[in-house]
């Protein structure tokens, strides 16, 4: 079963065709953009559904719904967990471990099982020390543990302010006998910090570290689709502000095969275009490598994770060297030729369109290249692929 495609290019494509010229057809836009007339006509009826120009139910309302009752569910388990908890404390266990009541929730039936993580988050408990302790019994050590843990606890609970040496000053007068090292350990593993924490010292004028290696070394070459992408972002101003591009392209072909356009440069732009190009290609990027600079974007945490999601190489150019990303850069300079400085934009939306309607009618149908033997990105895909398939 193809997957859907993504949303922002769907969004894309309805802006185009709600603004398109007289004469022009619903299926000339779905051919320009390669999507079926008929696709195109449901994405158009539901927006108008949105809009409140059809009668139906709106997506956000679907949504609600459907979160309203995945909140209702929640409760009721959140409840059981703490009418449980409730009960189980009231047997004076000493010491007050609650993992057992966790398991026993976890394992009843289908109707009145409570998972790991609702319990764990009712109870303020750490999964990772639920499940090392279902895999391993409680030791003696433990269990003395387990009672400093309980004298921490209550005495931080009294006072928020007291970071781990006065507590352990607490806990030793209490009777316990503990090292203060074995207290920030416990304290450390529970998130038991002073109320009056150190503040955090900004990093300025330092260039970033990579996060991963240069894989290309200006090799931008491939034989096969998916095993070279290269990345960037580019902006350009309107009259209401900037609107910036992330865009992802195949090497190998030429095309851009996933991007995405908001208002603000966040590393969000660039997890949505590589999220999009891994929905157009159907998943099956397994291995590929993707190239970009070393601009915070880049680096987030947030991309790191989508990259090791897909099983995504990263690569990485040098500070200030715009030739370890030639191949990306030459294709914003066309767009910036032939779109952004053609003349001044006075919204976001416009230019939205504008570079939405290049890439997929013009650059993507129209423009043929002469390293693909004269053929434009779309028809070199179509005819290296079905060689591909007479070859097999």
């Amino acid at each position: 079963m193809p997957k859907p495609y993504p949303r922002e290019f769907r969004e894309d494509v309805v802006r185009v065709a709600r603004s398109r010229e007289p004469g022009v057809t619903i299926e000339q836009i779905a051919n320009d953009f390669g999507v079926h007339p008929m696709t195109l006509q449901k994405w158009l009826r539901a927006v108008d559904v949105e809009d409140g120009v059809k009668p139906g139910v709106t997506s956000d309302a679907a949504r609600e719904l459907r979160e309203l009752k995945r909140r209702n569910r929640l409760l009721e388990q959140e409840n059981e967990v703490l009418r449980r908890a409730a009960a189980y404390l009231s047997q004076a266990q000493l010491p007050k471990r609650l993992y057992p009541l966790v398991k026993e929730l976890a394992a009843a039936g289908a109707r009145n099982r409570v998972p790991v993580a609702v319990s764990c988050r009712v109870l303020k408990l750490h999964r990772q020390h639920y499940y090392a302790w279902l895999a391993n019994p409680v030791t003696a050590a433990e269990l003395a543990e387990a009672y400093v843990a309980n004298a921490i606890f209550a005495a931080h609970r009294d006072d928020p302010e007291f970071g781990y040496r006065l507590l352990f000053d607490e806990v030793t007068a209490a009777g316990h006998e503990v090292s203060d090292r074995t207290v920030w350990k416990i304290c450390s593993a529970n998130e038991w910090w002073c109320v009056f924490g150190k503040k955090r010292r900004g990093r300025k004028g330092r260039v970033g570290t990579p996060a991963h290696e240069d894989l290309v070394c200006r090799e931008f070459t491939a034989d096969e689709p998916n095993r070279l992408w290269l990345t960037d972002i580019s902006e350009h101003p309107t009259n209401e502000g900037k609107l910036y591009i992330c865009a992802v392209k195949d090497v190998w072909s030429n095309r851009i095969v996933g991007y995405s356009i908001a208002d603000r440069m966040t590393s969000q732009l660039a997890v949505d275009a590589l999220e999009s190009a891994v929905a157009r290609r159907g998943g099956t990027v397994a291995n590929c490598t993707l190239h970009s600079d070393r601009g915070g974007q880049f680096r987030s945490r947030k991309l790191q994770q989508s990259l090791w999601r897909h099983q995504i190489r990263g690569s990485m150019g040098q500070v200030g060297s715009a030739g370890d990303n030639a191949a990306m850069e030459s294709f914003f300079s066309l767009l910036q030729r032939n779109v952004l400085d053609r003349h001044r934009w006075t919204n976001r939306e416009e230019l939205r369109i504008a570079i939405v309607t290049w890439i997929e009618r013009t650059y993507h149908r129209r423009r043929r290249q002469a390293r693909l033997g004269r053929l434009t990105p779309i028809e070199y895909e179509a005819i290296m692929t079905q060689t591909a398939t007479t070859a097999a």
